[in-house]
C-alpha cells in the first residue's frame, strides 16, 4: 500500500490549491484595466513567486491574500511599464563613459530631437523629388566636412565601421595587422572575429609591445589586401613600446598600392592631446 500523506504534505498542498487562478487574478480591479497579455503575465509572476515561496518555507506558511498578490501583481505591471533607459549621473570619473551613453547633447541638439521626434520627419525622403532618399545624407554631407573624405557612412559601432571597408575591399584575401592591436572592444568584439566574419584573413605582425613598419612592409604579398590600424581606446601599453605612425603607414600603402583603414577608436577627429 502507498504510504499515507503527512500533516505536512496535505497542508502543503492545501496551500498551493488556495491560491488564485492566473486568469482570476488577471480579472481582479487591480489589473482589469491594463491590456490583457499585461495583466495575466503580472498575474501569473505573482503566482509563481508566491507558489515558490511557499514551497521553500516548508508547512505552516498560510498563502498569500487574494489582495496581497493582487497588489504584487499590480507592482509587477508597473515594474514592466516603466522605461528602463533612464537619466543617470556619471560620477564615475569617465568623461565619456560608454555604458552612460557618451557625450551629452547640447542644449540645442536636444530641443531640435525632441521637436522632430513629436512628429513626423523626413528620415528617407528626398525632399526635391518626394521620391525615396537616403537616412544617411543628413550627416554624410557634415563628416565629409570635418574629414575630407569623399564620402561617408554611419554606422551602430565601431565593429561594424571596421567590418565594412574589410569585407568590402579584403574579402577573400589578406588583412596586416599588429599583434599590439588586436583589440577587444565592448560587447566582446574581438578585431580577429571581425575580421574572420568579413570574409578575410588576418595577418599579424609585429610584437604585443613593438611593431615597426618594416613588419608589415616584410609582410606584404600579391594577397594583401588592406593595412589596418587600430587604436586600442580601453586600455594602454606603455614603456618598452613602439608602434609604426599612420604616415609611415599611408606611404608603404601607397607605395604598394594598397589601402589603409584607420580605426581611430573613440571617434575624436581632432587631437585633443595636451600641448606645451
Amino acid at each position: 500500500m502507498p504510504d499515507k500523506p503527512t500533516t505536512d504534505t496535505v497542508n502543503m498542498t492545501a496551500a498551493l490549491r488556495a491560491l488564485p487562478a492566473v486568469e482570476r487574478l488577471a480579472a481582479r480591479p487591480e489589473l482589469a484595466h491594463l491590456p490583457r497579455t499585461v495583466a495575466v503575465a503580472a498575474a501569473r509572476r505573482a503566482v509563481d513567486e508566491a507558489r515558490t515561496a511557499l514551497r521553500r518555507s516548508g508547512n505552516g506558511v498560510a498563502p498569500p491574500s487574494p489582495d496581497a498578490l493582487a497588489a504584487r501583481a499590480a507592482g509587477f505591471a508597473a515594474e514592466a511599464d516603466t522605461p528602463t533607459l533612464r537619466r543617470a549621473v556619471n560620477a564615475t570619473g569617465v568623461l565619456l563613459h560608454t555604458n552612460l551613453g557618451r557625450a551629452t547633447l547640447a542644449p540645442a541638439a536636444a530641443a531640435a530631437v525632441a521637436a522632430v521626434a513629436a512628429g513626423h520627419a523626413a528620415l528617407e525622403v528626398d525632399e526635391e523629388t518626394g521620391g525615396r532618399g537616403s537616412r544617411q545624407a543628413h550627416v554624410a554631407h557634415l563628416l565629409c566636412e570635418l574629414t575630407g573624405a569623399e564620402d561617408a557612412l554611419v554606422v551602430n559601432n565601431n565593429a561594424a565601421a571596421t567590418f565594412l571597408p574589410v569585407a568590402a575591399m579584403a574579402a577573400g584575401r589578406e588583412v596586416i595587422l599588429s599583434r599590439g592591436q588586436l583589440v577587444e572592444i565592448g560587447g566582446q568584439f574581438r578585431l580577429p572575429d571581425v575580421i574572420r566574419q568579413a570574409g578575410a584573413q588576418l595577418v599579424e605582425v609585429g610584437t604585443t609591445n613593438r611593431t615597426r613598419i618594416g613588419d608589415y612592409e616584410a609582410a606584404v604579398t600579391e594577397r594583401t589586401a588592406m593595412l589596418l590600424r587600430v587604436h586600442p581606446s580601453n586600455y594602454k601599453i606603455i614603456g618598452f613600446a613602439e608602434e609604426a605612425s599612420l604616415e609611415e603607414m599611408v606611404a608603404l600603402g601607397r607605395q604598394a598600392n594598397i589601402p589603409v583603414a584607420d580605426d581611430i577608436g573613440s571617434g575624436a577627429l581632432v587631437d585633443l592631446s595636451p600641448t606645451a
